[in-house]
């Protein structure tokens, strides 16, 4: 089994780097989330997102962009370095950034890869603004496009979305929480605080009525990461200890197994692969502010187990491979990323 402390090696970031490369410009089979006004909007993947037309579907191309950039700053000198290089300048141009932004301003876009590829789209953009390199400025205009999106929608969103695919909101705050800070955006960062106190601060005894069939998010870790990120410690301790009062005694039970995956050429059932992944990561990110005992021993216990589950099934089929190397970034980042 991993442990707990295990982190990214330059050999795992090659084989991420190899699979990313493979699939960000594959541009079949592809899942779109495309509205057509009219007959004029049967139009492929590429003619409709000039960078982001690879990986199966919009948001995992992003994500397979930011696993890239993600691996480049932190082994530059890997094999695949001058690939990437290579990719994002041929990617990230002027009047390719101007289109994805056309795509956005359709009527019909308004709801378009919410709240899931507006995080990772940010989450991409944090990266960028960490290397040395156009290519964050390039993308500005697309970064605040989504930033935008989310300053409108967050006021209209009574409610969160607590599942544990695509829509989870806690997911996509978290994310772009990471963008905030990076781009010294103080305004958004406290809106998405605001949001999350109001969501989630009177959550407490989480029931962890997980998983489901194709969760590859944890609905309840990921409430419980997200508000890390924008609480402050000790408030987030005092939250912490209503929200998942026995920890120390892992329970819910439901936390600590990891998922069973029964088919990984299923593009739904290999979610879990995901879920397994991801559950690290928060698994990971938890333990490091818990104080020393029961519980920080259960959380790195369940991260290494989670993570000793699904790392060596990254590779394999395509429908777990056009993504699932993001969420082992995550997890053997956990702590890392800006």
């Amino acid at each position: 089994m991993p442990s707990p402390s295990e982190r990214l090696t330059i050999e795992q970031a090659s084989l991420f780097a190899r699979l990313a490369l493979g699939h960000v410009t594959r541009e079949y089979p592809n899942k779109l989330d495309h509205v057509l006004e009219g007959p004029q909007d049967a139009r492929g993947p590429r003619d409709l997102h000039p960078i982001f037309y690879g990986s199966f579907d919009w948001h995992s191309c992003v994500h397979g962009y930011w696993t890239l950039a993600t691996v480049l700053r932190r082994f530059p000198a890997i094999p695949e370095a001058a690939a990437i290089r290579a990719l994002f300048d041929e990617a990230f141009t002027d009047g390719k950034v101007g289109r994805e932004c056309a795509y956005l301003a359709r009527p019909s876009a308004r709801s378009f890869e919410r709240p899931y590829g507006w995080g990772w789209l940010l989450k991409l953009q944090a990266e960028l603004l960490a290397h040395d390199a156009p290519w964050a400025q390039v993308m500005t205009p697309l970064a605040h496009a989504f930033a935008d999106r989310f300053r409108d929608f967050l006021p209209r969103a009574p409610y969160p979305i607590r599942t544990g695919v695509h829509s989870s909101t806690a997911f996509g705050l978290a994310l772009a929480s990471d963008y905030a800070r990076a781009a010294g955006d103080r305004a958004l960062l406290d809106l998405f605080g605001e949001k999350a106190r109001e969501w989630h601060l009177a959550d407490s005894d989480a029931p962890a009525w997980e998983p489901s069939l194709d969760d590859f998010l944890s609905p309840t870790l990921m409430t419980a990461e997200c508000l890390r990120r924008l609480l402050p410690a000790d408030e987030f301790a005092s939250w912490l200890a209503d929200y998942l009062p026995h920890l120390a005694h892992r329970k819910p039970a439901s936390l600590f197994a990891p998922a069973v995956v029964s088919d990984r050429t299923d593009g739904k059932i290999v979610h879990l692969d995901g879920l397994n992944l991801s559950r690290a990561w928060c698994w990971r990110e938890l333990a490091a502010v818990l104080p020393p005992g029961g519980a920080r021993q259960a959380a790195e216990e369940a991260a290494a187990a989670h993570l000793a589950a699904s790392l060596p099934h990254v590779a394999g089929d395509y429908m777990g491979e056009h993504w699932l190397a993001s969420f082992a970034l995550l997890a053997l980042t956990a702590g890392e990323t800006p």
